[in-house]
């Protein structure tokens, strides 16, 4: 492995790579798995990097399957300028003000089919709508986490049947048996074909979002909002839902625990999250621009 600054390639050339890294003008991050920690904390050497971004005049902002309101204690104590994507990129938000500037809502047949079949493998549903989060099973193993992690409670129904339906933005799916996950993901991925876009967030959570709700129309879409073309885009994740934006951004940065195509999906890897895989990159960014 022909690591330097913390960074190696496991399926290009590694000097190619830093050297695009050291040109990138805009950095978008996963949050999950990626900036935090894995017990969901913004830690210290995090901040610090990002810190060094704004000293050097990087732009930077954030991408999460998150709800908009669940990232805002992330997106200020980094002081964040630009617009954030939540729920997988189908929304973008305005720091400070909370306005949301654009939203993808998931049709009612999907949302329809994406419950139906959740429901039929025993996974617990969540369906989200603006900054709400409504469920029916309050037991859930991951109700506590999702709890703690978005920052407020879910709303809890009787039946789905009972909200709007036709204002959905994003529907999650939780089990802690990850094979089942993983099977219930190819199946909606074929059940939605052309209709709607599912994958998973977490090895536990599968996230159904609009067909151009994903991370790389955000990209695409911040690139435009920054005035930095895609190759000057450094991007960083962990999951198979951020390979969308590996595929738009000049470079792609996978942390070190990602599954093994998230990892040759991307340009470089880093350390794992709790190893400070993000600020080991930022880090590299930082010094390879100071030649």
């Amino acid at each position: 492995m022909d690591a330097k600054y913390g960074l190696h390639s496991v399926s290009g050339d590694t000097d190619a790579a830093l050297e695009k890294l050291a040109q990138v003008e805009l950095v978008v991050t996963d949050c999950d798995g990626t900036l935090l920690y894995t017990d969901k904390t913004l830690g210290d050497r995090a901040i610090a990097a990002v810190m060094g971004l704004h000293a050097a005049g990087v732009q930077f902002t954030v991408a999460s399957s998150r709800p908009g309101k669940g990232m805002r204690h992330i997106v200020n104590p980094l002081k964040v300028t630009l617009p954030y994507g939540s729920y997988n990129g189908g929304s973008l938000v305005m720091p400070a003000t909370w306005e949301v500037l654009s939203a993808h809502k998931l049709p009612r047949d999907v949302v329809q089919t994406s419950l139906e079949t959740l429901a039929a493998n025993g996974v617990d549903a969540w369906v989200f709508i603006d900054d709400n989060w409504y469920l029916t099973n309050p037991d859930g193993t991951y109700v506590p986490l999702e709890t703690r992690t978005v920052g407020y409670d879910g709303v809890l129904v009787k039946r789905f049947d009972d909200i709007d339906l036709d204002a959905v933005d994003k529907i999650v799916g939780s089990n802690a048996d990850t094979a089942l996950m993983e099977r219930v993901e190819g199946v909606l991925e074929k059940q939605l074909e052309g209709r709607g876009h599912a994958a998973r967030s977490q090895t536990y959570y599968l996230d159904v979002t609009h067909i151009d709700a994903n991370k790389g129309t955000a990209v695409r879409e911040l690139s435009k909002r920054a005035n930095v073309s895609l190759e000057r885009i450094a991007v960083l994740g962990d999951m198979g839902n951020d390979m969308a934006m590996f595929d738009v951004a000049g470079v792609s940065i996978a942390m070190g625990q990602a599954a093994e195509k998230v990892q040759r999906g991307a340009s470089l890897v880093s350390s794992s999250n709790d190893d400070d895989g993000f600020a080991v990159a930022i880090e590299a960014l930082l010094t390879l621009r100071k030649g």
